[in-house]
């Protein structure tokens, strides 16, 4: 209830050409029913892991873009600033025409220009969590901005976060896409479902800026409207540090959320779990990466 009131309160006040538009809904007899425009090409997610994947490169960057206009207006352009806090290939639906509407504003919070959440519940998509996100349970911009960089490497790498199906090395979509970044050979990680149909100088440019906004140091990540004018050519490329940096993190919880590995799977601020498959528990600790600092029947139109 809480996740769907949320929703309804949110997505029916925000106009724009990027996120889905909400018809109306309906709540009789515990039936909680929301109505979204039709979007007959479905999610994002549903394309990019197919075997003959339809999303040519045009398509595929243009998508990239669709998305960053969408949070630009979410985190910039209206007030309050809308945390999504969600954002993951299958939230991201398509048009007719493949343009991006960016929806599931059932974990969303509305919160001042330049605060963070004030809920300690991590809640989300594991592989698409900023890790300061993970630790400290408060959403920011830069934690969505963390996970608009793992989708925009999932467009041009056309594979998911985290795929034990590979591997070691590769496993982890971000550290495996900054090891060839360190090389100077992050076009390997170009899908090769795409088989060299793209234009080098975009592919080089989408996953740089998606290693900028999936920086495990928060503080050096991109903005989404720096992101967008790399995107557009309209600013030069980052220059990232060759070695993929250790995320540090200021005044850690005590103890660390137990989430769910399916990737389907969300921990809400209910405290229950709900999966698509069979969920395996994961316990999250201090890795390599990871360095940690003490601080001194009623049917309601939208329209």
């Amino acid at each position: 209830m809480k996740e769907y009131a949320s929703e309804v309160r949110i997505i029916s006040r925000l106009r724009h050409r990027n996120l889905v538009q909400l018809i109306g809904w309906c709540h009789e007899k515990r039936e909680l029913l929301l109505v979204y425009e039709f979007l007959p090409n479905r999610s994002l997610d549903s394309h990019l892991f197919k075997e003959n994947s339809l999303l040519s490169w045009q398509v595929r960057y243009n998508i990239t873009k669709g998305l960053a206009s969408a949070l630009l207006y979410l985190h910039e352009e209206w007030e309050p600033c809308v945390l999504h806090r969600d954002i993951k290939s299958s939230n991201v639906m398509l048009d007719s025409n493949f343009n991006v509407k960016l929806g599931d504003f059932g974990l969303a919070r509305l919160v001042d220009h330049g605060e963070q959440s004030l809920t300690t519940i991590v809640a989300g998509t594991r592989g698409y969590m900023a890790l300061e996100y993970v630790t400290t349970g408060k959403s920011t911009k830069e934690s969505d901005v963390y996970s608009f960089g793992v989708v925009s490497l999932e467009i041009a790498c056309g594979r998911k976060p985290i795929d034990f199906k590979l591997e070691s090395s590769q496993i982890e979509l971000v550290k495996w896409v900054w090891g060839l970044y360190e090389e100077g050979n992050v076009i390997q990680a170009a899908d090769p479902k795409l088989y060299g149909h793209f234009d080098e100088k975009q592919m080089e440019c989408l996953m740089i800026v998606g290693l900028w906004c999936a920086h495990p140091q928060y503080i050096f990540r991109s903005s989404i409207q720096q992101a967008i004018q790399v995107l557009n050519f309209e600013a030069p490329l980052p220059i990232l540090p060759s070695k993929m940096p250790v995320a540090t993190y200021i005044a850690p919880p005590t103890s660390f959320s137990t989430l769910v590995s399916d990737s389907d799977t969300i921990t809400s601020e209910r405290g229950q779990t709900e999966s698509s498959g069979t969920p395996h528990s994961l316990t999250i600790t201090p890795s390599s990466t990871t360095k940690f600092v003490t601080p001194s029947t009623t049917f309601q139109s939208a329209q």
